[in-house]
């Protein structure tokens, strides 16, 4: 799932942040976490391994299966301490399956690990991390623990649960012969493709008969020719635990590749198998099974993400949901303000609510502190002492037993009357004596869980309906026979069955727990982490630069630093939903040239802190290989310098005067000296390095050729180092004078780059002007006007301004007064020259634009084109820079009219005024400014939509470069802000179009529902709700997403009264989107694009098959340059079987 991230040893790291190779010794691991609420431990994810987690959880939440492992002593088994004597046979694991399922029970850690287990299945770290299918799984597992059984009295432990047969008979028309074949089954798989559930395909398999005639007779040995025949298939023995397989996975022979079935599935909660049997005498219950696992899987046939739903047969974790649990706390708040100081009433309390009064010890203080919400250390210790010594000195209500590892009370305890106590102890025994909301409930109700790797929640049973279709659907089905009862005293009771040796080990291991969370409770356990998305990057000028903003590239999160490396990389999984392929976690520092990747996160059980990650830490998170089709080099080896590179150039118009040019290169750390030459186009030469001890004194020093193959790193250069490189077509009295010669040093000259944005040049031109640090901006503009041979006498109408992070246009430069040494700006950046003065303090210059909304006529029609210049007049789709047009947008037409400059304390009304006065806009009937609807320009496409038009400028937050678009209404509008504004178009029947879109205004006062925006749709177009379909037009992707309520996503993390909102994901629903509509009762036709919207996926995909093979093509590059300089790549490695190796026990 993960790709392969993990060392085999998991003992030790990277001994150098930065380096490779090396190891050091780990510090003591930090104790796990203890249990949540649920009190249910999940089990940990090695990377790859959540298909084994959730059948181990499935098989653990079997108790038949759990109690006959249990079952088998250490006699039969062996131990676990002789299992490297060479004579001795240890039977290791169904012995690592018992400690596994001990600790699942007792041990009170939020996640127990498989490592011992996945060990003795001989897997390697490789295996660990590679995904494997469930299904299989279960099959080699099984055949696995059959073997480890061989001569021991479980020896038909699978057989006896699991082992159910089918006959398969064919029955001769003609003489009646039947003639069968039985076949012997620990799974049922069961075809999901054009099947509605699993009773239809049960039907499918078991009920109907397949017909042998015409061309396709069969050979009767009886006959001794070709007849007619039926074949069919029955159930003839069903076992105890019936286990489903669903066939989620095809291969589509059209296109040659895999895919995932996600179409609707239904399964049911109990099922009768009595139609699909061979014999029907027996009594209704041996027919009869409930469902009581169902494992999931999320994402596509090349990977994804597994977890389970388990029903909690016997009731061992606490079903509460947290919108109850937190009544509950609030109830405990206030008692804790009460504040209660007797001990022995609230240790009491507690014991009165467990099974005969009795409780292990060790789980004493965590009944206190999830019924009281603080610890007894806290709350008591200061003045009681020690809890255990506590106990000792009150015997007479409260009995220790003999080995002090439980403690109860006395038969005789005495029950006070509520009324003989003090108010606030009446108010104890009815806050902790109360059983959990959970717990009140009918007996007989399921309590489902969901269990994903190492996080466990309680779900209500009708949430299973939500896994019949889509990415994330039920894969593996596993029920139970109705009429298996457990015995009332395994119910609650996780004690129940388990060898006596183990919970020895499971009290002993609690109880050092405990010790050790005591000496880690006072630390901080969190830190802040900075998480780098290498899909939002790309690889520039020897470094990683990012593609887009601050917000999305880098994520912060707050993580525990006593979890994992595992837990993080799940965590990870599980917020970026989009992640698709191998993710790989890898330290990152920021440095001059950018971003560079050190060394990847290895070592699944090790802590935050033992693999030395500290607070702030930027991690990169990509597959481990390239970053926009460039192969990355990682390592401190290859750590990209940046350097200031003097040369000795001609200048002037006949090339007469020499002077020095300094410009900036990236070069990474391992590069040779002698590739500098290459980089810089100099045949051959000679390279100085200064030095000088101290910064303001120069002295120069060639390189001797011999040298020129050491590395950059060897010779000491670091960023900021300034480099003279000398060509031998120079004049000798150049390269080394006598005196020290007097070059313009880094910190004196600044050669910054000047980019003009200007819309009457068809492209973007780019010089280098030389400017000392007290050169003022206004000299900066004056000689890049020069160098860019522009209009002189038009000077004033350019201005200069800094580019940002994101090599876009950023915050003008209005003090032209200023020095760069006051501005900040330093050698190498880059300012842009764009057309237009600068407006004054307080005011924008807006950039206009005119929508006209197709097949509207009348006064809203433009007479002609108006006649304007080309700077004045652009047809576009988006927001300029300052007025400069851009490519125009699918179905989207804007008209630029030109640039209003304004005050931000203007209002909205002042502004369309303006506009409404601008050259180009007479051309145009325009009325009032009452009948102009505004709007942003973003992305270019219409933003937001501005309502109020008394409201000032600088309350809409447009900001330097924002554009604004009007566009013509026929009647005056008062948009409330809970009303939003759409455009619908009705779907033509019989032809692949839409009407023209029609604006519509939904009042959203009820909620941002499927159902309100149907029903108003429904009564705009007069037709009756249930006979229209709506979508939403996604015109960047040319896509209609139908919206219904049933197929609308949740994100879990949100809030549940958000779950029906329109305004989250997949919808997004926002001022300005188009709405298809659909009339059921003459249109049947299921697909809503049009001819157009064809032809425009047509280019998207020609596009992105022309991106890719460029991509392509530079990774080849890109991988023969790295190969022939030596350079190991990182293949990724083909799909392997999964196996498990078992040790013969015959």
């Amino acid at each position: 799932m993960f790709g392969n991230l993990f060392e085999e040893d998991y003992s030790s790291v990277s001994e150098n942040q930065y380096g490779k190779g090396k190891k050091l010794k780990t510090k003591a691991l930090e104790p796990p976490a203890p249990r949540e609420f649920t009190n249910l431990s999940g089990i940990r994810n090695q990377g790859g391994t959540c298909y084994l987690n959730s059948l181990l959880q499935t098989l653990h939440f079997t108790p038949e299966f759990r109690e006959a492992l249990f079952s088998l002593g250490p006699e039969e088994l062996g131990s676990l301490e002789d299992k490297d004597k060479p004579d001795a046979k240890v039977r290791i694991i169904p012995l690592q399956l018992q400690r596994l399922f001990a600790q699942l029970l007792l041990l009170d850690q939020e996640a127990a690990s498989t490592i011992d287990l996945t060990d003795s299945f001989g897997w390697s770290s490789d295996e660990e991390m590679r995904q494997h299918d469930v299904q299989e799984l279960n099959r080699i597992l099984f055949s696995a623990l059959e073997t480890s059984l061989v001569g021991t009295s479980g020896h038909d432990l699978i057989d006896r649960l699991y082992h159910g047969t089918i006959v398969n008979q064919i029955v001769c028309k003609e003489c009646m012969n039947v003639s069968e074949k039985q076949e012997d089954f620990l799974d049922l798989t069961v075809a999901v493709k054009n099947v509605s559930g699993l009773e239809d395909a049960l039907r499918n398999m078991y009920v109907e008969e397949e017909v042998f005639d015409c061309d396709n007779l069969y050979h009767c040995g009886t006959c001794d020719r070709l007849v007619e025949a039926a074949k069919s298939a029955k159930l003839r023995k069903l076992p105890p635990f019936l286990t489903v397989s669903l066939l989620r996975f095809n291969f589509d022979f059209v296109k040659c590749e895999r895919y995932k079935e996600t179409s609707c599935y239904t399964f049911p909660l109990q099922i009768n198998l009595k139609p699909f049997c061979e014999q029907s005498e027996l009594e209704d219950l041996e027919y009869i099974y409930d469902l009581f696992s169902v494992i999931i899987h999320r994402g596509g046939c090349y990977g994804g993400h597994y977890h389970v739903y388990i029903k909690d047969v016997d009731h061992l974790g606490n079903w509460q949901f947290q919108e109850e649990k937190s009544k509950t706390d609030v109830n405990l708040k206030a008692l804790q303000n009460e504040e209660s100081d007797d001990p022995v009433m609230v240790l009491q309390t507690i014991l009165l609510q467990e099974e005969n009064n009795q409780i292990p010890l060790d789980q004493l203080g965590q009944k206190l502190l999830k019924k009281t919400g603080i610890t007894w250390n806290k709350k008591y210790r200061k003045q009681h002492g020690p809890l255990r010594k506590f106990l000792q000195l009150h015997p007479q209500v409260f009995l220790l037993s003999s080995d002090e590892s439980t403690v109860s009370l006395p038969k005789s305890h005495p029950v006070w009357a509520e009324s003989d106590l003090p108010r606030n102890h009446a108010q104890i025994v009815r806050t902790l004596a109360s059983e959990p909301p959970g717990l009140t409930e009918n007996a007989t109700c399921p309590h489902w869980f969901d269990i994903n790797d190492s996080r466990v929640h309680p779900i209500r049973e009708q949430d299973i309906t939500q896994q019949f279709q889509g990415k994330e659907s039920a894969y593996m089905l596993f029920y139970r026979k109705s009429k298996l009862q457990r015995p009332s005293e395994a119910r609650a009771n996780p004690r129940h069955r388990v060898p006596s040796h183990l919970l020895k080990e499971m009290d002993a291991a609690n109880t050092q727990l405990q010790m050790r969370r005591a000496e880690c409770d006072s630390a901080n356990s969190s830190f802040e982490l900075h998480l780098h998305l290498g899909p939002h990057y790309r690889f520039f000028n020897g470094a990683l630069h990012p593609m887009f903003s601050q917000t999305e590239s880098v994520w912060n999160l707050t993580f525990d630093k006593r979890k994992t490396l595992g837990d993080l990389r799940q965590s990870i999984f599980q917020l970026l939903e989009f992640w698709e392929g191998d993710m790989v976690l890898s330290v990152a520092k920021r440095v001059p040239a950018g971003l560079h990747v050190y060394h990847t996160l290895d070592g699944d059980e090790l802590t935050l802190c033992e693999a030395e990650i500290a607070d702030g830490e930027d991690i990169f998170v990509w597959n481990g290989v390239e970053v926009g089709g460039v192969q990355i080099q990682t390592g401190s080896e290859c750590e990209p310098l940046l350097f200031h590179v003097l040369r000795l150039e001609t200048s002037g118009e006949g090339a007469t005067r020499e002077q020095w040019v300094e410009s900036s290169h990236v070069f990474a750390a391992n590069a040779e000296m002698g590739a500098l030459f290459r980089v810089l186009a100099v045949p051959a030469g000679a390279i100085l390095l200064n030095s000088a001890e101290t910064a303001d004194e120069e002295h120069w020093t060639a390189i001797p050729k011999d040298d020129l193959t050491k590395t950059l790193r060897e010779q000491g250069l670091r960023d900021g180092s300034v480099i003279l490189v000398q060509g031998l077509d120079s004049d000798d009295s150049s390269l080394l004078p006598k005196q020290a010669i007097r070059t313009s040093s880094a910190k004196e000259t600044s050669w910054l780059h000047v980019r003009n944005l200007c819309q009457l040049d068809p492209e973007e031109k780019q010089v280098q002007i030389p400017a000392a640090l007290n050169t003022v901006v206004f000299d900066i503009r004056i000689k890049a006007i020069e160098e860019l041979k522009l209009m002189k006498e038009l000077g004033d109408m350019w201005h200069l301004r800094k580019m940002d992070w994101c090599y876009e246009p950023g915050e003008p430069l209005c003090e032209e007064d200023a020095t760069l040494k006051e501005l900040m700006i330093s050698s190498g950046d880059t300012l842009l020259l764009i057309e237009g003065k600068l407006p004054p303090p307080g005011s924008l210059k807006v950039p206009i634009w005119w929508y006209q909304p197709p097949g509207l006529s009348g006064h809203w029609e433009h007479r002609g084109h108006p006649t304007c210049t080309t700077s004045q007049c652009t047809t576009w789709g988006g927001t300029p820079s300052q007025g400069a047009p851009g490519p125009k947008p699918t179905e989207v037409s804007l008209l630029y009219l030109g640039s209003v400059e304004i005050s931000e304390e203007a209002s909205l009304m002042e502004l369309k005024a303006q506009a409404m006065a601008l050259p180009s806009a007479t051309e145009l009937t325009l009325r009032s400014t009452a009948l102009l609807r505004a709007w942003t320009v973003e992305n270019k496409r219409l933003g937001r939509l501005l309502r109020t038009d008394r409201q000032q400028l600088k309350e809409y937050k447009l900001g330097q470069r924002a554009g604004i678009c009007l566009e013509p209404l026929p009647k005056e509008e008062s948009l409330s802000p809970q009303d939003v504004l759409l455009r619908t178009q009705l779907r033509i029947p019989g032809e692949r179009a839409y009407t023209l879109p029609v604006d519509l205004v939904w009042d959203t006062t009820r909620g941002w529902t499927a159902g309100s925006l149907r029903q108003r749709v429904a009564n705009f177009y007069s037709l009756p709700v249930e006979k229209i379909e709506i979508a939403k037009y996604f015109p960047e992707k040319f896509e209609w997403l139908p919206i219904s309520s049933w197929n609308q996503q949740v994100s879990k993390r949100k809030k549940k009264k958000n779950q029906d909102t329109l305004q989250g994901g997949p919808y997004y629903l926002k001022d300005g989107d188009t709405i298809g509509v659909k009339n059921v009762l003459v249109d049947d036709e299921e697909d809503l694009s049009t001819i157009s919207h064809d032809t425009g996926k047509g280019n998207q995909e020609q596009l992105a098959v022309g991106k890719k093979k460029s991509r392509e093509v530079l990774r080849t590059q890109r991988s023969d340059m790295l190969s022939s300089a030596g350079t190991p790549t990182r293949p990724r490695g083909p799909e392997a079987s999964l196996s498990i190796h078992v040790g013969s026990f015959r």
